[in-house]
């Protein structure tokens, strides 16, 4: 997977309110069987999914995560068990393209209700891979075309939870999908969806006010996991790796990288608690810059800025707001 050069950003939403952003609370229920309880039984396949999944559901679902706390979910392979769990379930809540074994499993399970977080919101391309999508070729025929319509959407950047709005869209989506499942407690779906989504709307605002004024623009990561985030509000992302985390960058990128600091006034490399931290630090010191977490959030560990979603974002705003200098 190569890496993209520069993330375009886009137009920064101009916004204030003040943080205060109360967390909601999680109550995981990992160790419970998945299926055939006395509530609704959701499936959910990593911890952005199980966040939603939890605030939306309240009282009324029983939530299963396939992915444990601080496994990777990139390379989640699942047990036996997990996908005989997951054919037990009333929902399953799943990001498609983002894991390819719980894809599969997902397809071949008889779940009624499937709810793609994907298909609820835009994705865009924030990565290259290695076959460009920069153009069509004029001769292309028709029996290309379904080819390359499968290219794209394995292109798509699947880190659509790192952009409160876009988060929210799919939190609209699955309160729907949850009310269509069990009308019978449509009413409290919808009453904690639209709580939860006027949390997520006071963090975007935080996000927006915050990151307004800043002496740069620009910040490094370990891999491309902040595109929607940067575009959202007006910032540049720099992935030391692509959208996969475990990639490798070449020498000339990393020399690339330790030229572009100098030239955009970047003082921060930041890293990522699930995945090694020793290419980022390397860089660091080679190019005389600090370090920091920003956390992807895509597990919440003993080692997470905080216990819940809200929280960890909250902490990825304070780091991004000393690293470009925010005034």
């Amino acid at each position: 997977m190569n890496v993209r050069r520069r993330h375009i950003s886009g137009i920064a939403v101009a916004a204030a309110t003040a943080l205060g952003l109360g967390a909601l609370s999680a109550c995981s229920s990992d160790s419970a069987a998945a299926g055939n309880t006395d509530k609704f039984d959701v499936v959910a396949s990593f911890y952005p999914m199980q966040f939603l999944a939890e605030q939306i559901g309240g009282e009324h679902v029983n939530v299963t995560t396939l992915t444990k706390p601080g496994q990777e979910p990139h390379d989640l392979e699942l047990s036996t068990k997990q996908t005989a769990a997951l054919g037990e379930a009333d929902a399953v809540l799943y990001l498609k393209s983002l894991q390819p074994a719980v894809d599969e499993a997902v397809s071949q399970s008889g779940v009624k209700t499937k709810i793609d977080a994907a298909s609820l919101t835009t994705l865009e391309d924030h990565g290259d891979v290695e076959h460009s999508h920069g153009g069509e070729d004029a001769h292309a025929g028709e029996e290309h075309a379904e080819e390359h319509s499968e290219e794209e959407e394995h292109a798509r950047d699947p880190h659509l939870w790192l952009d409160p709005v876009k988060y929210s869209e799919v939190a609209e989506g699955v309160a729907e999908a949850f009310e269509k499942a069990d009308p019978d407690h449509a009413a409290d779906y919808r009453k904690n969806a639209d709580a939860l989504v006027a949390k997520l709307g006071d963090l975007d605002k935080a996000f927006a006010d915050g990151l307004k004024n800043t002496d740069t623009k620009v910040f490094f990561t370990n891999h491309a996991a902040f595109g929607y985030l940067a575009e959202r509000y007006g910032l540049t992302q720099e992935a030391i790796s692509g959208l996969d985390p475990e990639s490798e960058p070449s020498p000339a990128r990393i020399k690339e990288l330790q030229t572009e600091a100098k030239a955009d006034g970047v003082t921060t490399v930041f890293y990522e608690t699930l995945v090694s931290d020793k290419t980022a630090k390397t860089l660091a010191e080679d190019a005389g810059l600090k370090t920091d977490v920003l956390d992807p959030l895509e597990g919440i560990t003993d080692k997470s800025e905080g216990d819940d979603y809200i929280q960890v974002m909250e902490a990825n705003l304070q780091a991004l707001r000393t690293a470009l200098g925010a005034k």
